[in-house]
């Protein structure tokens, strides 16, 4: 048992590193092509991002707007395809040809992808496949959804064009707690909206579900698990609430302390526990999966996020070259993401990145170590060592160790495998900002929040 005292368990969610709060705008707005020229563009992640919501709910940071009135989600899908064929253009090495690039998985999100409505989101897909060459009836496909906008005629254009996994974002089936977290819908809605994606028969459904909602008790966590698992969803995620600056719920002056840091806590082991009996695999803090789910609907697994590459097309979207993270500028108050998109739909010239962050290779090492070892399967030290021909103990032993006295590392994983206990997992959020790099943490901390 470790004597360490052990952080607070609620820091940040680590879904990308560096955090874009970390980005500058680069002042040499480097080309594309010049970007992409030796990289390995044989499986890319292709990302598009919808920067719409019919609301937005109180916990959310997201870049997104409420709206899109004035035809804006044309315009915006204009630029998009505008976007999408200065992209390709520079993938298209002189020397190696375009027939070297190719996509391994693909998503739509936001947002909310399915504000776009039926029409529209058959121009999204012509976008990925026409303009970038992704074949979305080959790679696996994930598109997020709301309860307001699976409608019937939306899932049958994303069901035809080869979408093999939903999520929704349902977070309470509890209509108060809903109310508490700002997201106003009713259970009947989300139910029906169920209803409706298991018609569709898309492959994969994921329910996304909250926990630290106020007045959220154990009784009433477990009641929104049961109804959930009612759906026998093939994923689930399962996500502590965050109460974030510029927010609805940050706004309302909602904050945490150390009996929320608990509630949570007991909440998660609580809805791990319930979801591991059911039958559920634990991918990673967040993510759990049914293990009988057919390998095709989950999709080849030869995209690696620790090196492979990602497009990201959209206002809002991040793309990764092995040695720079780009972007465009990043908002989430209201008014300043309504000019950034705005700006975005009005851009006629993409073919340089405007804002990232270079990574050398001290942040590669730092990014592959903790993008590994948040996954519940650890990570092989020999792929680590083969690529950057060091142990991840010669380069952060501080870290590591501290690790370990918390009681966060797996003492009974195989030699050569390092692995998170369900400790360390359910400490995921404390464990990945450790990780961060001085110089992140400074930019991140000097980033002035609009």
């Amino acid at each position: 048992m470790s004597t360490t005292p052990a952080p607070r368990p609620y820091e940040s969610y680590v879904y990308a590193y560096p955090h874009k709060t970390a980005y500058r705008p680069l002042e040499d707005r480097p080309a594309l092509r010049g970007l992409w020229a030796g990289e390995r563009k044989d499986a890319l992640s292709l990302y598009l991002h919808i920067p719409f919501c019919e609301v937005r709910c109180g916990f959310c940071n997201l870049f997104t707007r409420i709206g899109a009135p004035d035809e804006l989600t044309t315009r915006y899908l204009d630029a998009l395809d505008r976007q999408a064929t200065a992209v390709r253009d520079a993938l298209a090495d002189a020397e190696a040809g375009a027939d070297t690039v190719r996509f391994a998985a693909a998503a739509f999100g936001g947002g909310t992808p399915t504000y776009l409505d039926a029409d529209e989101l058959d121009r999204l897909c012509d976008i990925a496949e026409k303009r970038m060459g992704a074949d979305l009836r080959v790679v696996p496909l994930s598109v997020e959804t709301s309860p307001a906008t699976a409608t019937a005629d939306r899932l049958a254009v994303l069901a035809e064009r080869g979408t093999t996994r939903l999520s929704i974002g349902v977070q309470s089936f509890i209509d108060a707690e809903a109310k508490a977290a700002v997201r106003p819908q009713r259970r009947a809605e989300v139910e029906a909206a169920l209803g409706r994606i298991r018609d569709a028969r898309i492959p994969v459904l994921n329910i996304d579900l909250i926990y630290g909602i106020d007045g959220q008790t154990e009784a009433s966590w477990r009641h929104s698990l049961d109804a959930a698992l009612a759906w026998r969803p093939e994923e689930l995620y399962l996500y502590p609430l965050y109460v974030r600056p510029l927010t609805g719920l940050g706004r309302l002056g909602a904050g945490g302390d150390a009996a929320w840091d608990d509630q949570r806590l007991r909440l998660y082991r609580q809805g791990r526990d319930h979801l591991l009996a059911q039958g559920y695999e634990q991918l990673s803090m967040r993510m759990f999966r049914r293990p009988d789910i057919p390998f095709e609907d989950v999709g080849p697994d030869d995209y690696a996020c620790q090196t492979d590459g990602m497009i990201g097309l959209g206002c809002g979207a991040r793309s990764y070259t092995s040695a720079l993270h780009y972007s465009f500028d990043y908002a989430v108050d209201m008014r300043e993401i309504r000019a950034l998109i705005d700006t975005y739909t009005v851009t006629e010239d993409f073919s340089r990145a405007e804002v990232g962050r270079r990574i050398d290779g001290d942040e590669a090492r730092r990014r592959h170590l903790l993008q590994s070892l948040l996954q519940a399967e650890g990570m092989a030290e020999a792929d680590y060592r083969e690529r950057f021909g060091s142990g991840p103990a010669e380069d952060f032993p501080a870290e590591l160790a501290r690790f370990a006295a918390l009681g966060w590392l797996d003492e009974s994983a195989p030699t050569g495998l390092l692995r998170l206990s369900p400790e360390g997992l359910a400490y995921s959020d404390a464990l990945g900002p450790a990780l961060f790099s001085p110089a992140v943490r400074a930019s991140m901390a000097a980033y002035e929040r609009k």
